[in-house]
């Protein structure tokens, strides 16, 4: 799936001009005293994203890093309440999810995302917004048929008796990535075994 180019202004942004904060974001990192970055953590519905996202989360609160968690169900309430689930929703989605995640890592936090964000072109259209190094894609990489089979939201019952219609996996597509920083086959490993996995990928690669 192709995606239009989002950074290209549009016509009533044409007479908009950027203002230029005095503190910069090198300023900030050195106020919190670790690298900021994105951890977008993607996978079906039912794989972990959120569980693992979580766990990470206490464990850089412990290690004293600011950090902020946005979940994909926690944004629907709010900022993409207007947004469905068709596939130019999803991509607006992701769009709006990029740029937020843009502004924790100018503030110098790190920011962990749990989406299904199904579309690699919309996961790499995030990337280009950063630099480099900031976005660390964590493949949350769990079988169709376990995700189904823990069901925690009872969506897969729902999809499969035609009640949701767009469900990424099923009726919808779902594009792996191909080569993520972090890949997580949750069938293998704990929660407690992913989440540690990340944090240390962090800390190999220096953010903390």
């Amino acid at each position: 799936m192709t995606t239009k180019n989002l950074t290209t202004p549009k016509p009533a942004q044409q007479n908009i001009v950027w203002h230029q904060a005095l503190v910069t974001p090198a300023q900030r990192q050195h106020l919190k005293g670790h690298k900021p970055a994105v951890l977008w953590f993607t996978g079906l519905s039912g794989s972990g994203k959120s569980t693992i996202a979580n766990a990470v989360e206490v464990k850089l609160n412990q290690l004293s890093v600011h950090s902020y968690l946005l979940d994909g169900d926690n944004v629907r309430h709010g900022l993409n309440g207007d947004l469905g689930f068709s596939d130019t929703d999803r991509v607006e989605n992701i769009r709006r999810i990029g740029e937020v995640a843009k502004l924790f890592v100018d503030s110098g936090s790190v920011v962990l995302t749990a989406f299904i964000s199904p579309f690699i072109a919309d996961r790499q259209q995030v990337r280009s917004l950063l630099p480099d190094g900031d976005f660390i894609e964590v493949f949350v990489d769990t079988p169709f048929a376990v995700c189904e089979s823990r069901d925690p939201k009872g969506l897969y019952k729902k999809a499969r008796n035609g009640e949701i219609a767009h469900f990424t996996g099923l009726t919808s597509d779902y594009e792996a990535p191909l080569s993520p920083e972090i890949h997580l086959k949750t069938a293998q490993y704990t929660i407690e075994q992913s989440a540690q996995h990340v944090v240390q990928y962090l800390r190999d690669n220096g953010y903390v």
